[in-house]
């Protein structure tokens, strides 16, 4: 038996197909979700050969837009660990994002400081740790309009702030100004050329 059949309608032929090459009379109601294909590859990010621990970078967005601080280590996914000191200019232990950060040729040195103290904050789960435990709670959700209250410092974190600023902040006395500088926030004021700067 053949899959199509010719049949004769007044002076023409029309082929009709076999059932089983007929079109489907009944389609499932949701479409069944296909996985993404993704083609790239996860790369580890490559940091700039500027942004070497020790180096003094210029802040670009956030909080904390303009202050100096200095890099302590690259993390992972291009994050850097940067500190003011917060004695200096109120910068405290936080990630910054490799793309928002000026390198300047000034550097800082890094010796003495609490190794420890430093892969401790350098764990993935450091910073994640507060987020997690301020969930959205009935109680939150009646206190929106209202004025949010002042951030808690654990101890724990101010601890260890002060393990590592410890030693950077004698390393810094040794320079002359140095400590000034860190403490004046970047500004560019009119007729200023960036591009004509030296960092």
């Amino acid at each position: 038996m053949s899959d199509a059949q010719t049949k004769k309608f007044g002076k023409g032929e029309r082929t009709i197909p076999h059932h089983s090459q007929k079109a489907q009379k009944w389609y499932p109601v949701d479409d069944e979700s296909q996985p993404k294909k993704v083609r790239k590859t996860a790369r580890p990010a490559k940091p700039r050969e500027s942004l070497q621990p020790g180096t003094i970078l210029i802040l670009l967005a956030g909080r904390f837009r303009g202050k100096r601080v200095v890099l302590l280590k690259h993390l992972p996914q291009g994050v850097l660990l940067v500190t003011g000191p917060f004695k200096i200019n109120g910068v405290p232990l936080r990630r910054v994002n490799a793309r928002y950060v000026i390198a300047t040729s000034g550097k800082v040195d890094l010796s003495g400081i609490d190794s420890a103290t430093l892969e401790k904050v350098s764990a993935a789960d450091y910073f994640t740790k507060e987020k997690a435990q301020q969930k959205k709670t009935e109680e939150a959700f009646f206190k929106q309009g209202e004025k949010p209250e002042k951030k808690k410092i654990t101890s724990a974190r101010a601890a260890d702030q002060k393990a590592i600023d410890q030693s950077l902040l004698a390393n810094i006395k040794k320079e002359h100004l140095l400590a000034s500088y860190l403490a004046t926030s970047f500004s560019l004021r009119k007729g200023d050329k960036p591009h004509e700067m030296k960092w």
